[in-house]
């Protein structure tokens, strides 16, 4: 069931040359850092973006440890990271994506010559055929 927001621990590993972040919890979710605030802001940004592939995907996200259980190193501190889903959601799924096309080249001629937006016709005409132009 998708949540709106999510909490997961997070561990910041210090290095001479950053620092990495890992979710326990959530293999494959790394990220890594200049700064402590640049780790924390990165580590949400994946946290984003891992949660939402599983809920895309059906995955089942399971539940986070608790903060007090972790096993750390020396040069380790836990953190929790928080993300609040709707605001990731609506970005990701408002994000940009490149499609190529073909039309004829008499076409593409005139529309040079009218300075069209490919781009924005072909989202009208898309919302249009879809039945998704809100009036």
């Amino acid at each position: 069931m998708k949540k709106d927001i999510y909490i997961f621990p997070a561990i910041l590993s210090f290095d001479e040359d950053g620092i990495s972040v890992e979710f326990p919890d959530l293999p494959g979710c790394l990220t890594c850092g200049d700064s402590t605030e640049d780790a924390i802001s990165r580590a949400k940004e994946v946290l984003g973006l891992h949660l939402y592939g599983m809920e895309e995907d059906n995955d089942l996200i399971p539940e986070p440890t608790n903060i007090k259980i972790l096993h750390l190193e020396s040069d380790q501190i836990p953190v929790l990271i928080d993300v609040v889903m709707p605001i990731h959601r609506k970005a990701i799924e408002n994000q940009t994506v490149k499609k190529t096309l073909t039309i004829p080249q008499w076409l593409n001629k005139q529309a040079l010559k009218h300075d069209v937006n490919f781009s924005q016709i072909l989202q009208d005409a898309l919302k249009d055929y879809l039945g998704l132009n809100k009036n």
